[in-house]
Order: structure tokens, then sequence, then C-alpha cells
């Protein structure tokens, strides 16, 4: 799937999709350490908000599912013109009332933020862009998540990350999966697998449990 620069809402995989795959990128980076980091934590990772993506310099998105089949998609990449741009772009144009306006706008007041998407209806949407605008940042930080890139990301051989991938979209992974992987494959992170962490990750994302997080 191609993401073009600056994004498009059509870029997008649907919203559950999207859900399911970045969640799996949060299970398996689950560590206990990480999860005592709070504010200072980086990486992929899932919690109450929802899903995180921090790289601790240059680039970092929030996904959060807010009832009813709706996501709010958020962040910034150092790729992004949108808070630049001249004349000023309005990220939150046309955007439906539902969204979490009181962190948007903190992020807003504080420069912080690169793009906001939103997801109702089956569809994506976000604010126009001028047609001077050279790039949002979407490509760069969520291109990971939304086309081929994705089979990289999970940091495990094709075969199994296929199988994996299969699961987590379907809302079907199991910890007998995720028991499994810990027991026969090698953890591409250099303090291994964290099987407990795993666990409590999947819990929390929801994609074991046979329906999309809404």
């Amino acid at each position: 799937m191609t993401i073009h620069r600056p994004g498009r809402p059509g870029d997008l995989p649907a919203a559950e999709a999207l859900w399911a795959r970045w969640a799996l990128a949060a299970v398996l980076q689950a560590s206990t350490e990480d999860e005592g980091r709070g504010v200072h934590r980086s990486g992929t990772w899932v919690d109450a908000e929802g899903l995180h993506l921090d790289d601790g310099g240059c680039t970092w998105w929030t996904y959060r599912p807010l009832g009813g089949g709706r996501y709010a998609l958020y962040g910034e990449d150092e790729s992004s013109g949108v808070k630049w741009h001249e004349p000023a772009v309005d990220m939150l144009a046309g955007a439906p009332d539902w969204l979490p306006r009181a962190t948007l706008d903190d992020l807003l007041e504080g420069a912080q933020l690169g793009c906001v998407y939103w997801y109702e209806a089956g569809a994506w949407a976000r604010a126009p862009y001028p047609e001077t605008l050279e790039d949002d940042g979407l490509d760069c930080g969520i291109g990971r998540f939304a086309g081929e890139e994705i089979r990289w990301e999970l940091g495990v051989a094709r075969a199994v990350g296929e199988e994996l991938l299969a699961a987590a979209e379907g809302y079907r992974l199991r910890p007998e999966d995720l028991e499994r992987l810990v027991e026969r494959t090698q953890s591409p992170h250099d303090d291994g697998w964290d099987l407990p962490a795993m666990l409590r990750a999947l819990e929390l994302s929801g994609i074991g449990a046979g329906a999309a997080a809404s």
C-alpha cells in the first residue's frame, strides 16, 4: 500500500486492520521494564489509551479507539511540514466533535502536532491541505504498519510473521500462539522475549478477544 506525500485518507487501511497490525508489533515488543517508563517510554506499545509509537526523536504517534467504530490517529514525524506551512493549516478543520479535543488542543498549543486523521462509518478523513504542502509525515510515521513494511517491523521470520499477522488481523491471536513463538524462535530484542509482558499487551490490545477494538 502506497502512502502519498502528503498522506491521503485513502492511503490508510481500514481502521481495524491498522489496529491489528500495530497491536501485533506492540505485543511482540512488550517488556516489563518498558511498562514502568511512563511518559519516557519509547518504541511501540499499547496501553489503556491506545497504541503508541515513539522513536525518541524523529517520530511519535498515538492511535485511539473512541467507541462506535471511531478512531483517532495523530502524531508528528520530522518530515511533516504542516505546522510550519504558510498560510497556516488548520489540522482540525472539519473534524468531528468526538475527537479528543483537549489533548489535541494542548499538542497544537505546544507545536507538537504534525497531522490528525480520524475514522468513522468505515472511512478515514482529515482536514483539507493546500496544494503547496509537500508532506504531513504520515508515510514516514505510519507506513511501517500500513503496508509491506509491517513484515520487517515484526522482527521475526517471514513465515512466522505471516502466521501471526493473519491471526492478529482476524482478531484471534491466542496466548498459546505467543507461548509457541517464545519457545521456538529467537527474539530480535537484546533482552529476549518477555512472555508475561506480551500476554498483558495481548489482553490490552483486544486482538485476541474475537472482536475489533472499538
